[in-house]
């Protein structure tokens, strides 16, 4: 069937669309030079992925020269399509600063781009280090784990913390917009939000997962243990790019457990080391070490008019 179209009002929808187009300059910095492309960066995790947990994400033997013949490629591999989208994020970043100006360093910024790739490889087996303990935080912590193989293959808290300390190592080396795609893109995947600045010790936990939010400035110890629908959040974000650099989320001690749907928000509140947190809480002040907060215990009303108090024991004797 043949198509029917209107020459003129489609002549007019495409000039009508491009006059927006100059109106509206701040979001378009692209036109002048090409943006990262998200889907290379997505597959390019998944070439991380691959790097951190040998064995796990291809189909490639991980044993003598063909483990080291696969790890040489993909780090190759690697390199070569990092450097080029860090090209493209590092072009719009000094196109934002200096609009054309970006053209006559096309060189430079090359330059830096692999160099920032070498320095973010580099970093592999410090990443590897920390997700073996998140791995290990998880199978100590998860009585319904039958291996370390089913953690990493399905588990999304260890999926999401993967991504973030990938984009986390990148965030650190003042690499503009790629952590970010990164870290949505877990979120996308496991509904766990981690912003790739957020600075995470050894032995982290996120048990299920769904709904936790951790923002910018969080920093949290290790041994941490954190449940489903738990925010690390900020007070308010009125004062907007004033607060660029401020510390706007809590900072979260050694061997802390945070149960479900609990908030925990402002840049000046520290959780202490050994403190347990109770499900729905919402905490806006410092708790002091070995700590156990929990909400006013609920009242239950029954069908047949009574009402019983539901006690709530977190396991942990505290102050």
């Amino acid at each position: 069937m043949p198509r029917l179209l209107d020459k003129q009002r489609i002549d007019r929808i495409v000039m009508e669309t491009i006059d927006s187009y100059k109106e509206q300059t701040s979001i378009l910095p692209h036109i002048q030079c090409p943006m990262p492309d998200r889907e290379v960066i997505i597959n390019l995790s998944k070439q991380l992925r691959q790097l951190i947990f040998p064995g796990y994400f291809n189909r490639h033997a991980c044993r003598g020269e063909i483990m080291n013949y696969h790890t040489g490629e993909l780090v190759v591999n690697i390199h070569e399509i990092l450097t080029e989208q860090l090209v493209f994020a590092l072009s719009l970043q000094e196109y934002s600063k200096a609009k054309a100006e970006n053209i006559c360093k096309r060189d430079a910024i090359q330059k830096k781009a692999s160099e920032i790739s070498y320095v973010f490889l580099e970093k592999i087996p410090k990443i590897r280090e920390f997700l073996a303990t998140d791995v290990e935080a998880a199978f100590q912590g998860d009585p319904a784990a039958t291996g370390k193989e089913e953690i990493i293959f399905s588990y999304p808290g260890i999926f999401a913390v993967s991504i973030h300390r990938l984009a986390h190592e990148l965030y650190l080396l003042s690499v503009p917009l790629i952590p970010r795609i990164l870290s949505e893109y877990a979120h996308n995947v496991t509904g766990i939000d981690i912003h790739p600045g957020a600075t995470i010790g050894r032995y982290f936990f996120i048990d299920h997962g769904t709904g936790v939010v951790i923002g910018e400035t969080t920093h949290i110890g290790e041994n941490v243990k954190i449940y489903q629908g738990v925010t690390l959040g900020a007070l308010s974000t009125r004062g907007g790019q004033s607060l660029r650099g401020v510390k706007r989320h809590p900072t979260i001690e050694d061997n802390v457990t945070v149960y479900s749907g609990s908030s925990i928000l402002g840049g000046e509140t520290v959780i202490g080391k050994d403190a347990v947190i109770g499900s729905n809480a919402f905490i806006t002040k410092s708790v002091p070490a070995g700590t156990k907060v929990s909400i006013k215990n609920p009242e239950l009303v029954f069908k047949d008019g009574t009402a019983k108090e539901l006690k709530v024991d977190y396991g942990v004797n505290g102050k």
